[in-house]
């Protein structure tokens, strides 16, 4: 039987859901298909476990820092309960929520897997064999998201490294984690298991953590794995791995010879898109690539098919995507409409713009990393006349009250040219909060004399951008 929709959309996770919304809203049909559960990575592996895992590490270690709490904040978390609050964060791993959530815009849900067959064409096959063809009048949306992609090693396969996926929904801790990687996925993982009890070893090829931060983020965070007693080594590349049997110890060997040993091995090195297995071939794209697409996250050189979110490898973050979705949903309904009504202008509704000009993302380490925009060393590889102001957040009054023996660092990157903050960084507690505002400042080109103007509670820890302002304008602090 052959199903006709105005569109159709490939994964249902966060970002195939706010595409179904907005088209939904705008009056159009749309059925959607997921092969997993409804809900996607981010609620059942990624954003919503790890964050439930790294909420107790971050409270006890803040109240370890506040007067009163010191001396009752020693003791060890309960990693039963907070493993059990982890499993209810992801509804055990069911999606019913989701589901009934998905059928009340109105949309069909389709279980199974769905490939392109040719232009506007998708072929589910469901788990129990049945076979339904849908078309779409107007757009198939690719939204089936990324996994993690493990490295060509000698013993990997055979070892059961963990990935992101296990790391967050393991249902107990190991003794002694080693953990291969220095991005967002390995240092979140790295502080969850060790403060749940689980000794750490973090191995990182380069030359330090988050390298795609400012540099002082990696370093405040390495320091305060290092002071809980974590292993942090730079420079240490895997050469192979190791395990006595599938359960057994595993050994990680390093370039050089050196043996790490530990209970598990957790490989946090990178995410490969999950086109390998939809049909691309038909529409001559190249199974398991990246999608190339427009602002408005329709793929390059096909009117009809939109990649949205990590598929199309612009910014694997689950906020990002879902504003890709709504872009991107804005898009296929002025399309559709007919009326010629797309606005493709920078910061217009049917362009990512966000995507080029002012990314955020907080890494929810103890302490918190965040940031916005561009590094001092990116907007001056693009060719901007920039300058940096850092601070030490010391000097803002609501730091010390937030935690004594507060540590943490700012920096904003302004372009001189125009005087607008193209950049911001935070590390420090509490800090993940902050960035909003940064976001808004970056995302509105906000000049630094009308931010003067936005006058920062007292005492709060958001008075840290009165401190830049004034850095900035008595050039202190710069860089």
């Amino acid at each position: 039987m052959t199903l006709d929709y105005d569109v159709v959309v490939l994964g249902a996770g966060p970002v195939g859901e706010n595409v179904v919304d907005r088209v939904r809203a705008a009056g159009l049909t749309v059925a959607v298909v997921e092969a997993e559960l409804v809900g996607g990575e981010c609620s059942y592996w990624a954003c919503m476990p790890s964050k439930a895992l790294l909420r107790p590490a971050i409270a006890r270690s803040e109240a370890r820092k506040v007067a009163g709490l010191r001396g009752h904040a020693y003791h060890p978390l309960d990693a039963h309960d907070v493993l059990a609050h982890r499993d209810a964060v992801v509804g055990d791993w069911k999606d019913d929520g989701q589901v009934t959530w998905v059928q009340s815009t109105g949309a069909d849900l389709y279980r199974g897997h769905g490939r392109l067959h040719g232009p506007r064409r998708v072929v589910v096959r469901s788990p129990e064999g049945d076979r339904h063809v849908l078309t779409a009048r107007h757009a198939v949306a690719v939204c089936t998201g990324s996994r993690a992609v493990l490295p060509d090693l000698p013993g990997l396969p055979a070892a059961h490294p963990w990935t992101s996926r296990e790391a967050t929904s393991s249902s107990r801790v190991p003794r002694h984690l080693v953990v291969v990687g220095g991005g967002v996925v390995g240092v979140e993982m790295a502080t969850a298991w060790q403060a749940l009890g689980a000794r750490v070893t973090l191995l990182v090829r380069g030359e330090g953590l988050l390298p795609r931060m400012e540099p002082f983020a990696g370093e405040h965070v390495a320091a305060a794995l290092t002071e809980r007693g974590a292993d942090v080594r730079t420079g240490a590349a895997v050469a192979a791995v190791v395990r006595d049997g599938s359960t057994g110890p595993v050994t990680v060997v390093l370039e050089g010879g050196e043996h790490v040993d530990g209970d598990e091995v957790l490989f946090a090195t990178g995410r490969r898109p999950r086109t390998e297995d939809i049909g691309l071939e038909s529409v001559g794209l190249e199974p398991g690539s990246w999608l190339d697409v427009d602002d408005s996250l329709r793929v390059v050189g096909h009117d009809w098919l939109y990649a949205v979110g990590d598929v199309n490898h612009r910014a694997l973050l689950t906020h990002q995507g879902k504003y890709q979705a709504r872009i991107a949903g804005a898009a296929i309904a002025a399309r559709a409409a007919g009326d010629g009504a797309v606005d493709s202008a920078p910061w217009g509704p049917h362009s990512a713009t966000a995507d080029h000009a002012a990314v955020p993302q907080v890494v929810f380490t103890d302490p918190e990393a965040a940031a916005v925009g561009l590094t001092l060393a990116a907007a001056e590889a693009a060719g901007r006349r920039v300058r940096a102001v850092d601070l030490d957040l010391t000097s803002v009054a609501g730091a010390n009250l937030y935690a004594q023996g507060y540590r943490g660092h700012a920096r904003m990157v302004v372009d001189l040219d125009r005087e607008t903050v193209v950049g911001a960084t935070f590390v420090g507690p509490g800090l993940g909060e902050l960035l909003h505002s940064a976001t808004v400042a970056v995302t509105g080109e906000v000049p630094l004399a009308r931010l003067w103007h936005a006058v920062p509670s007292y005492p709060t820890l958001s008075e840290a951008w009165l401190r830049l302002l004034e850095a900035y304008r008595d050039g202190a602090g710069t860089s």
